[in-house]
């Protein structure tokens, strides 16, 4: 990972928080907003372990990092693929495998679990889309695609592919509309911290 990527996914997060990058917002979440500052390291493990002069100082971030994890509930490797803006609104039993697939803009909740299913037609890891929702207590089990815009209902078990723009709710989760994740997942007007990151 290249230093411009890193630093605007660190920016893309805030400004999920914040609706800004600066860096007394920076200051402020990472220092008092669990989300932010787990993802913050993170994404500070992967930079580092992927950089051949400051990898040094990858084990300092990895002890960071599983701090917050039992700290915080939240179990998310920094080898997961994780695009821009990922927001983590409320902290606590949130389990990410690491071979998990997410796009950017992705809500998890509290209690959320992506998960692995070892055998059968969905053997394999979730792949979530573009702004995805994902609701408290929500289990999404093996290698189920996630459309973009999809929107999962709290304590879903997700064991099929939703379609974008689809809401689903219940166990086995079940589409009962096409509304999509408008309204839940907000601030994503960050696109212009890329070009700023180039300077």
């Amino acid at each position: 990972m290249k230093y411009r990527e890193y630093k605007f996914l660190v920016r893309s997060d805030l400004h999920r928080y914040a609706g800004n990058s600066r860096f007394s917002s920076f200051l402020y979440y990472a220092t008092l907003e669990p989300g932010f500052k787990y993802s913050f390291w993170m994404r500070t493990c992967s930079y580092l372990k992927s950089n051949p002069v400051l990898k040094i100082l990858f084990p300092l971030a990895w002890l960071i990092l599983r701090h917050h994890e039992f700290k915080y509930g939240i179990s998310i490797s920094y080898r997961t693929r994780i695009g821009s803006g990922l927001y983590i609104g409320h902290f606590g039993g949130i389990v990410v495998n690491h071979n998990a697939i997410i796009g950017k803009n992705c809500n998890l909740s509290h209690q959320v679990t992506l998960g692995a299913a070892n055998r059968g037609e969905r053997k394999g890891y979730p792949v979530i889309g573009d702004n995805v929702y994902i609701g408290p207590g929500a289990k999404l089990v093996g290698h189920v695609v996630i459309g973009n815009n999809a929107a999962i209902g709290a304590n879903c078990v997700v064991t099929h592919d939703v379609p974008e723009n689809g809401v689903v709710v219940g166990v086995p989760a079940r589409v009962i509309s096409m509304e999509g994740s408008g309204g839940y997942i907000n601030r994503t007007d960050y696109n212009h911290l890329d070009s700023q990151s180039n300077g």
